[in-house]
């Protein structure tokens, strides 16, 4: 799979983040605050700034973390569409760089991930709750 660096993916974006992505990149020296928000049924996802992910840089097309970046970027294209289920998101103009072997791979991560994901927003609101 091959990535043009569009940034058309790090647009308004809504990634989700596990507490292992949160960690990963607090401990590269980001300041989790300027990162990452929660939305109201308790999931963790990354910040906008003029539009795009905070750590695109739109001047230079490259992603500040993409070594560390979040599983879900590190997946993508290849997504979950509550419509039809595992798919390669048409957005990318990439997408049909990806091949059936990398879409089979990719696909088990992605449920992997959301049902972690899930699970860590269903904690929060638990915790939230009880205390």
């Amino acid at each position: 799979m091959l990535c043009s660096r569009c940034g058309l993916c790090c647009h308004k974006t809504e990634m989700m983040l596990s507490k292992t992505d949160i960690e990963l990149l607090e401990s590269k020296g980001h300041n989790k605050k300027a990162f990452l928000r929660f939305d109201r049924k308790g999931y963790a996802k990354l910040r906008n700034r003029k539009g795009h992910c905070v750590f695109y840089d739109a001047d230079k097309s490259a992603c500040q973390v993409y070594v560390d970046r979040p599983q879900g970027c590190h997946i993508y294209p290849v997504i979950q569409s509550e419509e039809e289920g595992i798919i390669v998101d048409g957005l990318c103009p990439m997408n049909t760089t990806v091949t059936g072997v990398e879409m089979t791979a990719k696909g088990k991560e992605v449920i992997r991930l959301l049902k972690t994901i899930d699970r860590e927003a269903k904690e929060r609101i638990r915790a939230c709750k009880s205390s």
